[in-house]
């Protein structure tokens, strides 16, 4: 029997988050990966440097890569310090990324990592986000019942 996942992610030290991503899109479904990165990018990840603002994931082959994150070289890293932007594989179970492909594929939904982080063993992970795009309107509607919320919250604090 395959044992359940934990619905949140075990966030140590978060390096990188993407807020921009959580207004801009409606998240349906996120995901925990792995991200195969060199040496010198740990170490300048640990420092707590790098930045996935404008990055998105994409399934090629049978496999996600993560594009456009900026982790940027290593400060004491020698001639064979990695390059800033270049394209990273993130780590998923076979069955996982399938669903992810057929998600992307079919139903036009796009890849949106939200952090990069340090879990409790210390691997590099990236929380993965599987949204839908929010249009002007939807966006200013989301706005409205997030400021909304807010002020429930307020009103109900003071009258207690």
């Amino acid at each position: 029997m395959v044992r359940p996942r934990p619905e949140t992610f075990d966030k140590q030290k978060v390096v990188a988050e993407n807020r921009r991503a959580r207004f801009d899109y409606a998240i349906e479904d996120k995901y925990e990966a792995g991200i195969a990165l060199t040496g010198t990018e740990v170490k300048s990840l640990r420092f707590g440097e790098g930045s996935i603002a404008e990055s998105y994931a994409e399934v090629k082959d049978e496999e996600v890569w993560l594009i456009n994150a900026n982790i940027p070289e290593f400060s004491h890293g020698n001639r064979h310090n990695h390059e800033p932007k270049r394209a990273r594989k993130l780590l998923l179970h076979a069955r996982e990324v399938a669903k992810l492909h057929g998600a992307v594929a079919r139903q036009g939904m796009t890849l949106v990592p939200l952090s990069i982080y340090f879990n409790a063993r210390g691997r590099a992970k990236v929380e993965l986000a599987l949204a839908r795009g929010r249009k002007a309107p939807d966006k200013r509607e989301y706005q409205k019942e997030k400021d909304w919320k807010r002020e429930q919250g307020r009103l109900m604090r003071e009258r207690g």
